[in-house]
């Protein structure tokens, strides 16, 4: 570690207040994707008191934007979340259910660390390029929706990665890790299909159900799952069947459909032959449909150049030390819940990486992960989607996972939210801040470093990117 990283190591620590109070704030507000407005204000006001350039509304999307510092090359971007999730608020530090506000939203991804954590790498870069005055540029961007909406596919349609050198990010979890490997593709569509009311008994033959409709697109895509490939996913919800009288022909019925595959230009084409089944119930039952674009997102594109900077940087920063308090706090939410796997062992570690993890778990009974996991690299698939995807397509990127959350703890749980405002959440988004920063200085000092990254880019992206996200697409909040 040279002296620019060990710097901004303890800048980080002398400043931790102004990140493990964002976190906090955030938290608090727990606003749903694409309606961050109090946490998006808070981060570009922050932004701004500290000497960086803001830009809001970033790809149209208002709860977008980017803190800019410095100058030249490389520009390295730092990636940060904000959204909350629906129905999971609950009250922090505490081991038992218990909501704040009954079916309110809560942060059961942890994005309020992840943003405030990648706050705190860009504040570091950005004090490493005043004291150095080397070249270079930082930006933080502030990428909303991830849960629902997108931000970042819709800064891909518009080419805004283009200009990085490369993209680092993290997420809050339950393991301290390098992540490696490739994930689902998505594509949300809704279609609201339109019919005629009518008296269900009285003349139901002047009435053209909407509802009809909806059930028959069902039927269709029920078929359909035989003819399509045996990695994809159709997945759906009716999210306005026409009201509670079973005695009126239903005039409106919606259906939100979420189509995955494992490479997004499969998903684009699937989508075609959903939107065909919409038109034949249409028409078996003569109504009318919109459809509505709601959001996409394509694969992660590995970067193994990049993760083995990561992880350099991750074994020399190390891991938090935990009080007994903390401990004891960690032990009682791992009581809440059963651990079938161990956490980390996947699709992605297998074989004797993975005998190694779960040597170190003794049985899944440890209550924190206080150790990161071995350095691997791989192209293999899990099954979640994400934006990072879109970024991934256009600038080389990479990401840590560091511990904010008991071990073993389900992700979108209100165990993870109860973690999300506690010292343990702290030092899970203070490390990660650390190690960002660690690598980012790197690179911006390691030209070989950088061309590694973008040789292995340009090679796993020949092929070219496809954009998920429709062109005459605007960004939807769903309600």
């Amino acid at each position: 570690m040279n002296e620019f990283q060990k710097n901004a190591i303890k800048y980080i620590d002398e400043n931790a207040g102004i990140f493990t109070g964002v976190s906090d704030a955030v938290w608090g507000y727990a606003e749903l994707s694409l309606k961050e407005f109090k946490s998006a204000k808070l981060y570009c006001g922050t932004l701004r008191e500290h000497g960086f350039e803001v830009t809001e509304g970033l790809a149209g999307v208002k709860t977008a934007f980017c803190g800019k510092y410095g100058s030249g090359r490389p520009v390295i971007g730092i990636l940060g979340e904000f959204d909350a999730l629906s129905g999971l608020s609950q009250a922090a530090g505490e081991c038992s259910r218990h909501p704040v506000t009954e079916g309110a939203p809560g942060h059961g991804c942890g994005h309020n660390m992840l943003g405030a954590g990648s706050l705190g790498a860009a504040f570091a870069v950005k004090d490493y390029l005043e004291k150095s005055g080397r070249p270079g540029t930082v930006i933080f961007f502030g990428c909303p929706g991830e849960e629902g909406g997108a931000g970042k596919a819709f800064m891909a349609r518009e080419g805004l990665w283009r200009e990085l050198d490369c993209a680092l990010t993290w997420h809050p979890s339950d393991v301290n890790e390098v992540y490696s490997g490739t994930n689902n593709t998505s594509i949300q569509i809704l279609y609201k299909f339109h019919g005629v009311p009518a008296h269900a008994a009285g003349d139901p033959e002047n009435g053209r159900s909407a509802l009809d409709a909806v059930e028959l697109m069902n039927t269709g895509v029920q078929y359909l799952r035989e003819h399509m490939p045996s990695d994809c996913r159709i997945h759906y919800a009716i999210t306005n069947a026409g009201g509670v009288s079973p005695n009126v022909v239903q005039s409106e019925a919606s259906v939100l459909y979420m189509v995955r595959s494992n490479h997004v230009r499969d998903t684009v084409k699937l989508v075609s032959r959903v939107d065909k089944i919409a038109e034949g119930a249409a028409l078996m039952t003569e109504t009318g449909f919109d459809r509505q674009f709601i959001d996409g997102t394509a694969e992660i594109v590995p970067n193994f150049a990049l993760e083995d900077v990561l992880y350099d940087c991750f074994t020399e920063v190390g891991l938090p030390e935990y009080t007994p308090e903390e401990r004891g706090y960690a032990q009682k939410l791992r009581a809440t819940y059963e651990v079938y796997t161990a956490p980390g062992v996947g699709p992605s570690l297998d074989g004797e990486l993975a005998e190694q993890v779960r040597e170190r778990t003794r049985g899944f009974a440890d209550a924190l992960c206080e150790f990161l996991l071995p350095k691997y690299h791989t192209t293999g698939f899990t099954p979640g989607s994400s934006d990072v995807g879109d970024v991934s397509w256009q600038t080389p990127a990479a990401q840590v996972r560091c511990v904010c959350f008991a071990f073993g703890a389900a992700g979108h749980s209100w165990q993870n939210v109860s973690c999300g405002c506690t010292s343990l959440g702290h030092k899970g988004l203070i490390n990660a801040a650390k190690v960002l920063a660690c690598a980012a200085i790197r690179l911006m000092n390691d030209p070989e470093a950088l061309a590694a990254a973008r040789a292995e880019f340009e090679r796993r992206t020949k092929s070219g990117y496809v954009c998920p996200i429709e062109p005459d697409a605007v960004p939807t909040a769903i309600d």
